[in-house]
């Protein structure tokens, strides 16, 4: 049943009274400007800028897969020089000792730097803090040590007379014949990384900064999609490995060591981490600098070696103090306000998702038998009971300490019981990962709101109906996603209809105030389907006409049959939206039971509402 969109307060207290102005995007223009202009290269420029573009183009590919992993997953990388070089060698050995085709050696290549990364991952990608860092330097001096150690893959020295790449007899020896392979798949891989981010597995990376409790929230594991990012980083890495070992026709292990890796990093920050263009322009960047650097410092100085890594420490600091965001953060700051990207239109209506069946208005959906959580010697939670019925809104309040938000985390499983029961729809949930019970149907908000300020309206939400869809990476990259994309938009924008903010779907969450934030939060969760509704202090930050609207829309999802369990501090809300009440005071309940009853009891006064009746 599609309810009547709440009455735009929210989108009042947030929007500007005028419309927005759609302006047309000049990307496709200055996308197929670059184009021609790549095309044209080999035909104009000499040998030298042919080849140093062949480098740009293969370190881009590298820089590309940090862009997503360490700008956008904030998982960082100092290894994945180790990545191109297990490819590298992998191809260059099965094409040299085994006699096969660089097109076998390609496959080949791919599946053992995506079994590696994925060893490598299981290992260290749990680690926190600065300790994932440490380990990426770890293997990645390992692995390059490994290369010049054994004896099949020619130690030190390497492996020469790699054959080059070949297409239907056309021999790709030349700098300028396998310029346009090398560019093509970089265009491919930008194309596939931008289809990834718009798409649900996309979401759901741009989410990783949010933390894994808000992934979990939506049904999804974090360190599953760190994993997935971290080995499609690596896959980058080790396409790039291969092209380098079939266009320099040699590989030996100095390449690939941390070095390298650390210059891959520099590119993805100097060209920006948050920009899929930034893998572009900070390939560019760092290895035409290079280059001139090797020319002309060797003129001024014969230790050019120790200058060069002093220039580009230099390089390194001066944009950590004035482009953090790299170069193509700082060019958006002038372009910003002229352009923006044209939002992403909605088709014509398509078939909705799947909706889950309601229990029966009354029938118990959740009970709570002897919860008790100990931190050490607090006891935060001391045996409570209590059962939330099907079709009602049920509050939980008291002061301040009372284990409201214990038990909230409890009942979500975001914090593991030290004793008790939690029945939710029939299952057990205590213990069970809290992604496992938001596939069951418990959604919920934040105490502290976990909202992606640079994602959208619409995304933001459309990251609730994660649960109820399945499109995985390469399916996403690859376009293929389509019509499941469409039905999760069209359920994103309903979701926002309902709360009064449809009209600005387009406009990035972090320009919403504090209290229009907290609505979007609920949009969220309802996009997720929920049975049972569980809201953190929702009224909080809200104004008065707000929390009217608020309570309106609460009251009609209780009529559409959503459960709805709230733990709030404004008591005047509460007292006149919810069914039924459970006070908390000490980590024990105090008492249970309707409005009227719970608001005259005097023991409720005195521990909460003092001696107003």
């Amino acid at each position: 049943m599609s309810a009547a969109p709440t009455p735009g307060v929210f989108a009042e207290s947030a929007a500007p009274a005028t419309a927005p102005v759609r302006r047309t995007s000049r990307r496709p223009l200055w996308i197929g400007l670059l184009v021609v202009v790549l095309a044209l290269v080999p035909m104009l420029a000499g040998n030298f800028t042919v080849s140093l573009l062949n480098d740009i183009g293969i370190g881009a590919l590298v820089a590309l897969g940090l862009v997503l992993l360490t700008g956008i997953g904030g998982a960082t990388s100092f290894g994945q020089a180790a990545f191109v070089g297990i490819a590298a060698y992998a191809t260059a050995w099965l094409s040299t000792t085994q006699g096969m085709s660089p097109w076998i050696g390609l496959a080949f290549a791919l599946a053992l730097t995506g079994l590696s990364a994925l060893a490598i991952g299981l290992l260290t990608l749990r680690l926190g803090g600065h300790f994932l860092p440490l380990s990426t330097i770890a293997w990645g001096l390992s692995i390059a040590m490994l290369f010049g150690n054994v004896d099949a893959l020619g130690r030190h020295t390497g492996l020469s007379n790699i054959p080059p790449l070949t297409i239907g007899g056309l021999s790709l020896a030349d700098p300028r014949s396998i310029y346009y392979l090398i560019w093509a798949l970089v265009g491919l891989a930008l194309l596939f990384s931008h289809n990834l981010l718009q798409s649900r597995p996309g979401r759901a990376i741009r989410s990783l900064r949010g933390g894994a409790i808000l992934l979990a929230s939506v049904g999804e594991d974090a360190y599953r999609v760190r994993l997935t990012l971290f080995v499609t980083a690596a896959l980058f890495a080790g396409l790039a490995g291969w092209l380098y070992a079939h266009m320099n026709r040699f590989v030996s292990p100095s390449p690939f060591d941390v070095r390298a890796s650390i210059e891959y990093l520099l590119m993805a920050v100097a060209g920006g981490l948050g920009h899929l263009a930034g893998a572009l322009v900070g390939a560019a960047l760092v290895l035409i600098l290079k280059n001139g650097l090797q020319d002309v410092l060797p003129l001024l100085t014969q230790r050019a070696g120790q200058l060069e890594a002093v220039a580009f420490a230099t390089l390194f600091i001066l944009l950590l103090h004035f482009a953090r965001g790299g170069l193509m953060g700082f060019v958006r700051r002038f372009t910003r306000k002229r352009a923006a990207a044209p939002p992403r239109e909605l088709d014509t209506p398509v078939e909705p998702l799947p909706h889950r069946t309601l229990p029966e208005r009354g029938t118990p959906i959740l009970s709570v038998n002897g919860a008790v959580k100990r931190f050490g010697g607090l006891v935060a939670v001391n045996d409570v009971s209590f059962e939330v019925k099907a079709g009602e809104i049920m509050g939980l309040i008291g002061p301040n300490g009372a284990g409201k938000s214990t038990m909230f985390n409890l009942l979500t499983c975001t914090l593991p019981m030290t004793a008790g029961q939690v029945r939710f729809l029939g299952h057990d949930i205590a213990g069970m990962p809290q992604r496992k019970v938001a596939r069951l149907g418990l959604a919920r908000t934040f105490q502290h709101v976990k909202l992606r300020p640079h994602m959208t309206l619409l995304d933001n939400v459309a990251l609730g109906a994660h649960s109820r869809t399945n499109a995985g990476v390469l399916k996403a990259g690859l376009r293929l996603d389509r019509a499941e994309e469409r039905q999760i938009l069209q359920e994103a924008q309903r979701q926002l209809d309902r709360i009064g903010l449809g009209d600005r779907a387009h406009e990035l969450a972090g320009s919403l105030p504090l209290g229009t934030q907290r609505i979007l939060e609920i949009a969220r969760a309802l996009a997720a389907d929920p049975v049972l509704l569980v809201l953190d202090e929702p009224a909080a930050g809200l104004r008065r006409k707000e929390k009217m609207a608020l309570g309106d829309l609460l009251r009609r999802l209780r009529e559409e049959g959503v459960t709805i369990l709230i733990v709030e501090h404004d008591m005047d809300f509460v007292m006149k939206l919810v069914d039924r009440l459970v006070v908390m005071n000490f980590g024990s309940k105090l008492v249970e039971g309707v409005p009227s009853s719970v608001r005259a009891d005097e023991r409720v006064q005195a521990a909460y509402l003092g001696s107003v009746v």
